[in-house]
């Protein structure tokens, strides 16, 4: 199975795409969607970039699921808003290209790569280094979107065996208690 990872951002977005083979996994692709090139004040402009860049992704990888990084609040507000809505762009392309789309906080995807949830970026960049059996660092939001997808191919055996064996709702938000669903 093929998995893309995405970890959302205004300014940059980082992809990568592993394929799961059972517990092997490797790497396929990772990089970054840049949106610098358009003035700060065009937020149209910008998930407009964001948008067409994971649907092009998408098309030259030929992923069959998707899995996004859970935007938590930030001390400020503002920033919050813009974030959430670079990743309703992203979370709007995968959707359009007809991929299943799980979610899954920084925390969640950090425990299970690096064993803590309050690792540093560098910790998660070496560790997928090592999964992944890459040859250099990947970039940093390359590095959390390849976490993301390592995460997913991992969690996805065991939502699958379970939902053999029980009525699994479709879609649970990891951010609240209760479960979102939708």
């Amino acid at each position: 199975m093929r998995i893309l990872g995405i970890d959302p951002g205004l300014q940059t977005t980082g992809f990568g795409v592993i394929h799961a083979d059972g517990p092997r996994l490797s790497y396929v692709a990772s990089g970054t969607i840049r949106t610098s090139g358009v003035p700060t004040g065009d937020l149209p402009g910008r998930l407009k970039i964001l948008y067409d860049g994971i649907r092009e992704v998408q098309q030259r990888y030929e992923a069959q699921c998707a899995a996004v990084e859970i935007v938590f609040v930030n001390v400020n507000p503002q920033s919050t808003l813009l974030l959430g809505q670079a990743r309703g762009a992203a979370l709007t392309a995968l959707v359009s290209c007809d991929l299943p789309v799980s979610e899954y906080t920084a925390l969640q995807m950090k425990k299970a790569i690096v064993g803590h949830g309050h690792a540093k970026k560098d910790q998660v960049q070496a560790m997928v280094q090592r999964l992944l059996n890459l040859p250099g660092l990947p970039g940093k939001d390359a590095a959390d979107a390849l976490g993301i997808a390592i995460m997913h191919a991992h969690a996805r055996v065991s939502f699958e065996a379970m939902g053999k064996h029980t009525a699994l709702q479709r879609r649970q938000h990891a951010q609240f208690k209760g479960g979102r669903t939708y």
